[in-house]
């Protein structure tokens, strides 16, 4: 990994903190990014076992996740003992922010007059 991305990651990092969003921890982090990035279906056996942890070490995290409504858990219409594990738009959103957080930060573009991660539909209110 170079320099510059590194760069760009730190940037990111830093308009996430004063984004005033909730912090997320790594877990957190890693399981937002794997139900929104890899194909599902996602139940917490997979998710547990893809990141090397236990379940109740996934429900922890969902149950934070769910809170600030980033993913949800919806029963299995076909097998009601199964639960999956689903985006919604609220973590769409603040992953969007996320996201050109990072390719502002590489491109090395100022952070100061622009919507930061999850606020982005409050900023194009105010235009």
């Amino acid at each position: 990994m170079g320099e510059v991305s590194l760069t760009g990651w730190m940037k990111a990092l830093i308009a996430y903190v004063r984004s005033g969003e909730p912090d997320l921890t790594n877990r957190q982090m890693a399981l937002l990014m794997m139900v929104y990035l890899t194909p599902g279906p996602h139940t917490v056996r997979g998710l547990a076992r893809v990141l090397g942890v236990s379940k109740p070490v996934v429900t922890r995290a969902l149950n934070t996740l769910g809170a600030l409504g980033y993913l949800r858990r919806e029963r299995d219409q076909d097998d009601r003992r199964n639960v999956f594990v689903v985006r919604t738009n609220n973590g769409a959103d603040f992953l969007e922010g996320f996201k050109r957080n990072l390719r502002e930060g590489d491109g090395g573009q100022s952070t100061a007059h622009r919507p930061i991660i999850g606020q982005a539909h409050a900023y194009a209110h105010q235009r």
